[in-house]
């Protein structure tokens, strides 16, 4: 479960702390427009004798009940190590007031530049702020960062991307992400609509929730932007680096989908140092797979540095420490992941050279060019049902199949079995020649490690729409029969590939859910030759730099008391119907029910997500996405349903989503909301 704390023997549980901790729940910040935000505050109890500076964790994910769990492992062990430790409701999420109409608005920032205020004038504090978050917690910290805040001394950003376009769950090389577009939509859309408490806020909560249950689905916006345009650079710090001048951890795992983010942010910010290691969309000292680190010692090294001035040997940490992963046979979900951690000092590395393999029409891949041949990369609709998740979370079935289930939909091309182990870290590249017979075309490159025994263990990936050549901003249609020449960068990958092991590259037109389909089925036309090869970062080991790295084993606060009222599951199946010549992914997550002891909240999820398409038909693909909210307590019982759907024709995209909310076991509320919008290069 995505807010859930499993259990480990790996991982130490910290009772005993230097200061001595006290927790203040439903404190209330005021803002100036009347309105005010709900936190709960970690500190040490004599922090308005002795005050500290504040960690900040701003989210919408309801800090009383759907993220109580995992806050309670974190922010007490920063209390008892001499800091306030606050998480915050973003404004019309939990328990504070108002709605909240979209992800990163300019609302949002304005709002935490007045909790820095308002924190400022706390006795307990001493008025140097750092912030921490997660994907959404990660992204906000670096936008507010480019606020310039001056309490604001530095921030810790996991899982989250500096370019809201290039990285996130909309788009992906400039295509409709298809697989998270809807879903994370979806997400929100259910999210966004729960209740606050009435036990915490009083009257007026109904109000309040009539408010959020009508609040119009993101996706609308969403797909209303289909180019990189004022609504994605919004928020997107890539757009001046220099804005932001304070330091930056940024965090990552080779699972995550917002890894790129890292190698971006390390090479462009002027004072950030990043960590990717073998994990999941998660924090490091919980995440799958092992091994976890003793991540929040790590954050205690970097707030002692930045907000109380103690030298902690963080200023000399290297640029980058990364986790290189030993070659693996294909599973879709991993405990652990063999391997080792390595030091850059700088980024681009000095260790890390480019190294070449030019594609073949024979479907071979050689180190020296080879004589000018056309390819036929034809269209199969159904390619990319074993791609795995976009970004995992470390449930049971996220992650790719053996990829010979994806080969034959596809055109492969293989190299020799390498004569000795190598290592790659960063982003592997492919350039190609190509015609389309399509006005309108994408293309999808997989890169496998081939096992001497056959299986093919996806190890990145990438897509691009090929209507964005020239730019994600001012998309043109391709001329039928005219060359063209693509770069289609690869996710980044920390891998070794051990000697006897080959590469395959995969190509095809189709990547379905990831990618919307094009319009109509496309074939292109590769042209091998000097300028259709792979390009591989190869680095080379410093044995005697990397073996400096040391980490501390996983260790946090306890978990709180809470009652399991329902076990959590997950099934993920693909099934094709010979007669039909339909194909359905059906992925079902049920992230269970639980009762939380301290407040006596219980709250539960369901969501199944259904993609479905007809074999040579791109305009019968079909999202389906559904999700089952349950909040209450004792004498009040929150349930809500909500159903989403996109499909497309042509020249129009079709959105319908639907919400009903019962209170009490009545139904509260019921809306269907209907859109249509033009496809736009997609």
């Amino acid at each position: 479960m995505v807010f859930n704390v499993n259990d480990s023997d790996k991982r130490n549980i910290k009772t005993a702390y230097p200061r001595e901790i006290i927790k203040k729940e439903h404190v209330w910040i005021p803002l100036s427009d009347g309105a005010k935000l709900a936190a709960t505050i970690w500190l040490p109890k004599d922090a308005e004798e002795k005050p500290v500076p504040v960690i900040l964790e701003y989210l919408p994910y309801r800090k009383d009940d759907f993220t109580a769990i995992r806050d309670s492992i974190r922010h007490p062990y920063f209390a008892g190590h001499g800091y306030a430790s606050i998480r915050v409701d973003i404004r019309g999420t939990g328990n504070s007031d108002g709605i909240l109409l979209d992800e990163y608005l300019k609302q949002e920032h304005d709002d935490a530049l007045e909790i820095f205020d308002w924190v400022c004038k706390q006795p307990w504090s001493t008025g140097s702020i750092g912030m921490i978050g997660k994907s959404w917690g990660g992204f906000n910290g670096l936008q507010i960062a480019a606020r310039k805040h001056p309490a604001l001394k530095t921030i810790i950003t996991l899982c989250s991307t500096d370019d809201r376009y290039a990285d996130d769950v909309h788009y992906r090389g400039g295509n409709i992400l298809a697989s998270d577009m809807l879903w994370w939509a979806s997400t929100m859309f259910a999210y966004s609509a729960r209740p606050q408490d009435p036990e915490v806020v009083g009257e007026g909560w109904k109000e309040n929730w009539l408010q959020r249950l009508n609040t119009t689905p993101y996706v609308n916006e969403w797909m209303s932007h289909q180019r990189r345009n004022d609504y994605w650079k919004h928020g997107s710090v890539c757009e001046d680096y220099s804005a932001i001048q304070i330091p930056v951890f940024a965090v990552s795992g080779w699972q995550d989908g917002y890894t790129d983010a890292v190698f971006r942010m390390i090479e462009n910010l002027p004072y950030a140092k990043g960590l990717i290691g073998p994990w999941a969309h998660e924090f490091p000292e919980v995440a799958t797979p092992e091994p976890t680190i003793g991540f929040l010692q790590e954050c205690l090294r970097w707030w002692d540095q930045w907000l109380k001035g103690v030298d902690t040997g963080m200023k000399d940490e290297p640029k980058l420490r990364s986790y290189i992963q030993d070659s693996a046979l294909p599973q879709v979900n991993y405990d652990e992941r063999p391997g080792k951690w390595v030091v850059d000092t700088s980024w681009p590395s000095t260790q890390v050279n480019e190294e070449k393999f030019w594609l073949n029409k024979s479907g071979t891949m050689t180190q020296e060019p080879c004589a000018t041949k056309k390819v036929l990369i034809p269209s199969v609709q159904e390619h990319g049902y074993y791609a795995g998740v976009y970004c995992p979370f470390g449930e049971a079935g996220d992650l790719p199949s053996d990829q010979r289930l994806e080969n034959g939909k596809s055109v492969v091309f293989t190299s020799e079995p390498f004569d000795a182990d190598v290592d790659l870290l960063g982003h592997p590249i492919f350039h190609m020649a190509f015609t389309s017979d399509q006005a309108n075309a994408l293309v999808a490159v997989r890169l496998s490690d081939k096992a001497p025994t056959g299986e093919s263990t996806l190890i990145s990936w990438g897509m691009l729409n090929l209507n964005h050549l020239e730019s994600h901003e001012k998309p043109t249609l391709l001329e039928k029969g005219k060359v063209y020449h693509a770069s289609i960068k690869l996710d980044s990958i920390g891998q070794n590939l051990p000697a006897g092991h080959r590469l395959e590259v995969a190509l095809s037109p189709t990547y379905w859910p990831q990618a919307w389909p094009s319009p109509k089925p496309v074939t292109l036309e590769v042209i091998t030759g000097e300028d259709t090869l792979l390009s591989l970062p190869v680095r080379t080991p410093d044995p005697k730099l990397d073996s400096t790295i040391h980490f501390k084993p996983s260790e946090t606060a306890p978990v709180i008391e809470r009652e399991i009222l329902r076990e959590e599951s997950r099934t993920r199946e693909v099934t094709h119907s010979t007669i039909t010549d339909k194909w359905k992914l059906e992925d079902f997550s049920d992230e269970g029910e639980r009762r939380l002891i301290h407040n006596g909240l219980k709250h539960g999820s369901i969501n199944k997500n259904t993609y479905s398409i007809k074999s040579g038909d791109p305009l019968s693909a079909h999202i389906r996405c559904e999700w089952e909210m349950t909040l209450g307590r004792e004498d009040w019982d929150i349930k809500m349903y909500t159903e989403s759907e996109m499909t497309s024709d042509e020249t129009t995209f079709y959105l319908t989503n639907k919400l009903t909310a019962y209170y009490n076991k009545e139904e509260f509320f019921t809306r269907t909301w209907k859109k249509q919008i033009p496809r736009d290069f997609q």
